[in-house]
């Protein structure tokens, strides 16, 4: 199984626990009851899933996250890139891009990563070699 996807259940499951965490156990097999007509042995297979793949912990009947979920869709997109560009970011933008006009502030917001990811390199550079 591919740990950096979610099946849809399991994104909205999750997305229920990144927005709510710490939340207990009871309180989430009330929400998913409410919001998906699950039982409680089904909230807590999903959970259990979960926690299996890295995403939360059950720490005595509380959730928390240990996989906050910007580094989840982190992990996700480069997975995504390695998959299907051999890890070229730029065939991925060549790709996303093709047939497409970026507009300016698309653009320069494209420019400021690159530039803040070059003074990042710059920085670690300067780092290693005092």
């Amino acid at each position: 199984m591919d740990e950096n996807r979610l099946g849809l259940m399991e994104g909205r499951f999750a997305d229920i626990i990144w927005q709510s965490a710490p939340i207990s156990t009871g309180d989430l097999v009330k929400i998913c009851e409410a919001q998906f007509g699950w039982k409680r042995t089904t909230t807590y297979t999903m959970l259990k899933r979960l926690c299996q793949r890295g995403l939360f912990q059950n720490d005595s009947g509380t959730v928390i996250v240990l996989t906050p979920k910007e580094k989840f869709h982190q992990k996700q997109s480069e997975q995504f890139v390695t998959d299907t560009f051999g890890g070229s970011l730029p065939a991925f933008i060549a790709t996303f891009t093709k047939g497409k006009t970026l507009s300016d502030e698309d653009a320069d917001e494209i420019q400021r990563l690159i530039d803040k990811s070059r003074k990042k390199k710059a920085h670690r550079s300067e780092e290693v070699s005092e």
